[in-house]
């Protein structure tokens, strides 16, 4: 007992081409094929956007800010809160 000997391997190949086909084994594998090659696009246009994005983040963050301004000082300082008299304060 143990490992499969090449005869072993070489009767499930030929009962899987038996079961599938010659024609519809490869072209399942074509498929698969198609699969990878599309979810490799897909990964390849995902880290092209993210390096658009950084980029544009990178040119937003070397512009100059803007000077902050102060708000201007008015000529009249604000009025002070009224005292509260003593009989309206509560115990």
């Amino acid at each position: 007992m143990g490992g499969f000997s090449l005869w072993h391997w070489l009767i499930v190949g030929l009962v899987i081409l038996l079961l599938f086909g010659k024609g519809r084994f490869s072209d399942m594998m074509g498929d698969v094929a198609k699969g990878l090659k599309s979810f490799k696009k897909g990964m390849t246009e995902d880290e092209e956007v993210e390096q658009r994005r950084l980029a544009a983040e990178r040119t937003v963050d070397a512009r100059p800010a803007a000077p902050a301004t102060e708000p201007e000082a008015s000529a009249a300082p604000a009025p002070a809160p009224a005292p509260v008299p003593e009989t309206d304060r509560q115990a």
